[in-house]
């Protein structure tokens, strides 16, 4: 099921919860040519996943929810343009996991 909360899409499966740039926001900060992942292993909403620089912006990504930071995409320090991608295979950030279900489905419906 995919949700969304600020500007981000977060798509669950089986456990797993996986943010992504929305259209929206690949529109309002441009073409990403850096970016730098924070090295939490736990988030809590709102704290930053990863900096961003792009040609509009440079933005601190908030975590929508709170959780286990289980993989990066790390694809993106070589190739950051990967974020301004259609492809969701290529254009998310990071997976959750320990996601508490209730602030899931709280999000508003994608």
């Amino acid at each position: 099921m995919k949700k969304r909360g600020d500007y981000l899409f977060v798509d669950e499966n089986n456990g797993v919860y996986t943010i992504s740039l929305t259209p929206e926001l690949q529109d309002d900060i441009g073409t990403v040519g850096y970016v730098e992942f924070k090295d939490e292993k736990a988030v809590s909403k709102g704290d930053a996943l990863a900096k961003l620089e792009a040609s509009k912006t440079v933005l601190d990504v908030p975590s929508p929810l709170a959780g286990k930071v289980v993989e990066k995409n790390t694809k993106l320090q070589d190739d950051p343009k990967l974020l301004n991608s259609p492809d969701a295979s290529q254009n998310w950030l990071v997976k959750l996991k320990d996601v508490d279900e209730s602030a899931f489905n709280q999000l508003k419906g994608a």
